[in-house]
């Protein structure tokens, strides 16, 4: 079987996984997410832009949102909250940081091993930390 076979099996896989139809227009979306040598992080915005300027076919903004929701709900995403309701997305769904750069308003990751945090506060009765990512902003 082919490497082309392989990623579109994983693809529709990944969709099935999400509860979601394999349709043509997610596959495109999931391929432009997972088809990368590197993490790519990204919002809805630039996503839809990504895929909308080849001009082959138009995928909905709706459809943008609802898969990356979908792939996100089933970790297959990552969502980091930068500000006032501002979320990006990461394929690298392993713990780790990021750098914010507030002026080109990108995310780079930083090796979790890189921050070490001497206190944590105790969660409130019930409840326990699921995870701890630090975002540190940065500008020129």
């Amino acid at each position: 079987m082919t490497k082309f076979m392989n990623q579109k099996n994983e693809i529709i896989n990944k969709l099935r996984g999400s509860g979601l139809r394999p349709t043509k227009q997610r596959i495109l979306i999931a391929k432009n997410l997972f088809d990368n040598n590197k993490t790519f992080h990204f919002t809805v915005e630039t996503l839809n832009r990504k895929i909308n300027k080849s001009g082959n076919e138009k995928i909905s903004l709706a459809t943008i949102y609802n898969t990356v929701e979908a792939f996100t709900n089933a970790g297959y995403l990552k969502e980091i909250l930068t500000s006032k309701n501002k979320s990006y997305y990461d394929t690298n769904i392993k713990s780790h940081h990021h750098f914010y750069d507030e002026g080109s308003k990108e995310l780079t990751d930083i090796n979790y091993n890189q921050i070490k945090l001497s206190k944590v506060p105790i969660p409130p009765k019930g409840k326990k930390i699921k995870n701890l990512e630090v975002v540190i902003r940065i500008q020129k």
